[in-house]
């Protein structure tokens, strides 16, 4: 089986775009010391962490000290901001499919 030159020069942008987009979605990780006492995470970074969490609990299986849930935040905010991108994220996705019928 041979591959094309075509397909090999698709395949290395959508390569180097993928990695990029990790890469750029690592730097804003819970628990990585961008959050202190002082600067605690509000509702927007809920928000943002709730949308990468899947990718949170990846590198957290590499790396402890990242965590999915930011432990410097402002409480009730921080909580509405991670819920709110989990369950669009995760459980918007199965009310949009329409049902079989069976």
């Amino acid at each position: 089986m041979e591959i094309s030159k075509h397909k090999i020069f698709k395949f290395i942008p959508v390569t180097l775009i993928f990695l990029f987009i990790l890469l750029a979605l690592s730097a804003c990780l819970p628990g990585d010391g961008a959050r202190t006492i002082v600067k605690p995470a509000g509702f927007f970074t809920g928000v943002w962490h709730g949308w990468i969490a899947p990718i949170s609990l990846i590198v957290g299986i590499l790396n402890p000290v990242i965590r999915i849930y930011e432990t410097y935040n402002t409480g009730w905010w921080y909580d509405l901001g991670f819920y709110i991108a989990i369950i669009s994220g995760f459980g918007g996705i199965s009310f949009m499919r329409k049902k079989r019928d069976k």
